[in-house]
């Protein structure tokens, strides 16, 4: 079998594996989001951090909520960092630097999970377990709460009530990630990921001499690393590491699971809004752009004109020959088309191109599918500007599920699209204008400029992946990307919950014939066509500077 018809099954393979769970999981999560009752454990839960879950909040108080619970995890996981060294289970491991701990902190907290340390030299046994795969669950739970409050501003009429945080952040853990960690966890162990709490011991190398390796509950973080959309690597080479991925059928696995809930909240949102055509259009949207990103990466990847790439047949620098071509595209194509960030290959040695593709898939906003619930709420924003879009070409006040799309509207949603450039282009001229920042870069000219671009979409997009020529562990890069995460994951949020407040207030407009139909073929590709606009005026002079002029040279 060839590699490309290879990476073509993978691909078909993929595809269907995420239609066979999109209805029932997205019927699930619908459920879990509109029941008046609370499990036992939930309860207990509820009890224990004083919350009442039945309490209506309007926007103020559920982004009140958010950024309580956020603040909260940032400190706590924090001094987690800073106390390692004389809690049990360190592994002999120091505490952890404050400008790296304060940037680790906020990367998981937001749903980032970039890393600025190795992971198997840095962090014991209580950090990961008790730090850090939490927040990699209560993170993606936090995205999901968001979603649904917007989906609710649609879905309710003439109320100020999203819901209850509280009741929607315990849900998403309790009964929508958990159960699916614990089934993938076994899967991964049972397919060769490791899961046990050994200590450091010598590992023997083919050329000679040894290494040292620690073990840890690898599997557990693996699973939800990925099924939430944060990519917080266990090892330092992530998801190219044998014990974090070690088949062709791990990897794929691991992609599906990243695939999983964000695909599937398309149908969460169609059921919740009364319109499951709604959300075949939003899905159609994500799966349009993702299959088209796979394919162009493949491409670049397999037939990039390169001397060395042709001699080889392929652009396997940096890649793992156990995945291949095409399983390593796929995944940088998910990986950066989400907020996961995870890696089974090396994004640096990617061609000019493949690199650009990467970038590009961050630059969208990581709405195809996006993260778990970032995505959908980003992919609703868009949905707005497009049919805004729309209204100006045929002179119509623009509507959207009832809603009408006024100043107010627009403007929130104009809000959300700028706070990710303004975060991005200024702290990349800033860091290439200094002479300490700069001094980080492996490479000059054109690659040298993605390696900084890269590391400040990655931050302010909350992906957390990187061209890792970059030396990221500095007092400058651990401070500007960790005020880029902070900014870039919970402002967006800030207009998200005013905007699904302005719509739960509006009385719902009837349809006429006038009514632009945002169920239909033409939306969607309506709303594909406003994405790629938008993006390319605001980011392409940058990506002009790096992977363009790379993948062109």
């Amino acid at each position: 079998m060839g590699p490309v018809l290879a990476g073509v099954l993978q691909l078909l393979a993929l595809a269907a594996a995420l239609a066979l769970v999109h209805k029932p999981l997205g019927a699930w999560t619908a459920k879990v989001y509109t029941s008046d009752t609370h499990w036992r454990v939930e309860k207990w839960i509820y009890k224990a951090i004083g919350a009442d879950p039945d309490t209506e909040m309007r926007w103020p108080a559920y982004l009140r909520g958010v950024l309580a619970f956020s603040a909260v995890g940032v400190l706590f996981l924090y001094l987690l960092q800073r106390l390692q060294g004389v809690l049990p289970g360190s592994l002999g491991f120091a505490s952890i630097d404050p400008d790296q701990a304060f940037n680790t902190a906020v990367s998981f907290v937001t749903n980032t999970n970039w890393q600025s340390y190795y992971g198997e030299q840095a962090m014991g046994h209580v950090v990961q377990t008790a730090g850090l795969a939490v927040q990699n669950f209560v993170s993606a739970a936090v995205g999901m709460a968001v979603a649904v409050a917007l989906v609710r501003g649609f879905a309710r009429s003439r109320t100020g009530g999203l819901g209850n945080f509280w009741a929607d952040l315990v849900r998403g853990v309790v009964r929508v990630l958990v159960p699916i960690a614990v089934v993938g966890a076994v899967v991964l162990v049972a397919c060769g990921v490791i899961q046990n709490f050994s200590g450091i011991h010598e590992v023997g190398q083919f050329a000679g001499g040894s290494q040292q390796w620690n073990g840890g509950a690898v599997a557990s973080q693996e699973v939800i690393k990925e099924l939430g959309t944060n990519g917080g690597g266990y090892f330092n080479a992530n998801s190219a590491h044998p014990f974090e991925n070690p088949t062709p059928f791990t990897n794929l696995f691991e992609i599906y699971l990243i695939l999983l809930i964000p695909f599937s909240l398309t149908r969460t949102f169609g059921l919740m809004v009364g319109s499951v055509r709604q959300g075949y259009a939003i899905l159609a949207t994500m799966a349009t752009i993702w299959a088209g990103f796979v394919a162009l990466m493949m491409w670049t990847e397999f037939a990039h004109h390169g001397p060395a790439v042709q001699a080889a047949g392929a652009a396997m620098e940096g890649k793992e020959v156990r995945f291949g071509i095409g399983g390593s595209s796929i995944f940088a194509v998910s990986t950066t088309l989400t907020s996961t960030g995870a890696v089974d290959s090396f994004h640096s040695s990617f061609t000019g191109l493949g690199g650009g593709i990467t970038l590009l898939g961050m630059m969208l906003g990581e709405i195809a599918p996006g993260g778990v619930g970032c995505g959908l709420y980003g992919m609703l924003v868009m949905a707005i500007v497009a049919v805004f879009v729309a209204g100006l070409m045929v002179g119509r006040t623009p509507e959207y599920l009832g809603r009408k799309i006024g100043s107010r509207e627009i403007k929130l949603a104009a809000c959300y699209i700028l706070v990710t450039p303004a975060l991005v282009l200024p702290l990349t001229a800033l860091a290439l204008a200094l002479p300490t920042p700069a001094a980080s870069m492996t490479h000059s000219g054109a690659h040298g400029f993605s390696e900084i671009l890269y590391a400040y979409t990655s931050g302010a997009n909350n992906n957390g992946s990187a061209f890792a020529g970059l030396n990221a562990d500095t007092q400058w890069f651990n401070t500007t990307t960790g005020l880029a995460m902070l900014l870039g994951r919970f402002l967006p949020m800030v207009f998200v919950l005013a905007l699904a407040g302005s719509l739960a207030g509006q009385r719902p407009v009837p349809v006429t014939a006038g009514t632009l139909r945002t169920d239909k073929p033409l939306h969607a590709g309506l709303l594909t066509g406003t994405i790629l606009i938008v993006t390319g005026l605001t980011y392409f002079p940058a990506l002009a500077l790096g992977p363009l002029a790379e993948g062109l040279a």
